[in-house]
C-alpha cells in the first residue's frame, strides 16, 4: 500500500469509528482496553491523531521532548465523535501538504513522514475494532489492510522498547517464529537472537508457526485475540510461542 492508500484508510477507519460511537453510551467499558470507557478510547485516538498530525506538519528531525498539543477537546462528552472526525480532517490536510516520502524522525524502522501515516492508520483501526467489539457490533477488517497491519507491527516492534519494555525479553539463541496468513499472501518470519529480534527473509522451516487469517493475525499480535482461539493454528516450540506472546505486548 502507498502512503496515499494509508491516508485514505485513516479517513475511512475514523469515519467508521465516529459513526459507531456517535449515539452510544460513552460511559460503557471497553473490554480490550481495561479501565477505559468508550469516551477514553475516543479521546485517546483523537489525541494521537492530532499529535501525529503536528509531527508530520513539522517534519521533525529528532525525537520530540514534549507531546503537548492543543487538543481542543469538546466541553461535553457527546461532542467527542465529531471531535474525532475533525482530527481525521486535520490529518488529511497535513498529508496533502507535502511529500510523504520526505525524511523525518520516527521511532520505527521507516524514517520518513509516511511512517506516521501508516502508524496513525493502524492505531485508529485497532481502536475502531475495540469500540465496535465493546458495542457488540461486527468488527470486520479488510484482509489486505489487516495483512499490511501485521507487517507494520512486526517491522516496528523491535524499535518499541522505550514504551513497550517487555520486548527486551524477546531474546533467543537463533530461534524463529513464522506468522502465516491462511486467506491470501502473507508470511513473516521473526528471528530471536541473543542481542534482539526482528524480521528475517529466511525460507527455512521455523521453530514455531502461527497460522490464521490476516484479520486474526492482526488481532492476535495486538493482544485482542487469544492464541487459543478457534481458527488460530499453533505448531512447533510452544515455549517459544509463550515467550513471544508474554513479551510482545504493544
Amino acid at each position: 500500500m502507498t502512503p496515499q492508500d494509508h491516508g485514505a484508510a485513516v479517513a475511512a477507519e475514523t469515519a467508521r469509528f465516529a459513526t459507531a460511537v456517535r449515539d452510544a453510551d460513552l460511559t460503557l467499558p471497553v473490554p480490550d482496553c481495561p479501565d477505559w470507557t468508550l469516551a477514553d478510547l475516543v479521546r485517546h485516538t483523537g489525541s494521537v491523531q492530532r499529535w501525529f498530525t503536528v509531527l508530520i506538519r513539522q517534519r521533525i528531525q529528532e525525537r520530540p521532548l514534549s507531546r503537548d498539543v492543543d487538543l481542543r477537546l469538546p466541553e461535553r462528552p457527546e461532542g467527542l465523535p465529531d471531535w474525532l472526525a475533525e482530527a481525521a480532517e486535520q490529518a488529511a490536510a497535513a498529508f496533502a501538504e507535502g511529500d510523504l516520502d520526505e525524511p523525518m524522525w520516527a521511532w520505527g524502522a521507516d524514517q520518513h513522514a509516511r511512517f506516521w501515516v501508516r502508524r496513525m492508520l493502524f492505531e485508529t483501526l485497532v481502536h475502531r475494532v475495540d469500540a465496535e467489539r465493546a458495542l457488540g457490533l461486527a468488527a470486520e477488517i479488510d484482509p489486505e489492510l489487516a495483512a499490511d497491519g501485521v507487517d507494520e507491527f512486526l517491522t516496528n516492534l523491535p524499535f518499541a522498547a522505550f514504551f513497550a519494555p517487555g520486548t527486551a525479553g524477546l531474546r533467543g539463541e537463533d530461534r524463529t517464529i513464522r506468522f502465516a496468513r491462511t486467506d491470501g499472501e502473507g508470511d513473516w518470519l521473526v528471528r530471536l537472537r541473543p542481542d534482539g529480534f526482528g524480521l528475517d527473509d529466511g525460507a527455512a522451516a521455523a521453530d514455531a508457526t502461527v497460522r490464521a487469517t490476516a484479520a486474526e493475525l492482526l488481532l492476535l499480535v495486538y493482544g485482542r485475540l487469544d492464541r487459543t482461539a478457534p481458527g488460530v493454528e499453533l505448531a512447533g516450540d510452544q515455549e517459544l510461542l509463550a515467550l513471544w506472546f508474554e513479551h510482545s505486548a504493544f
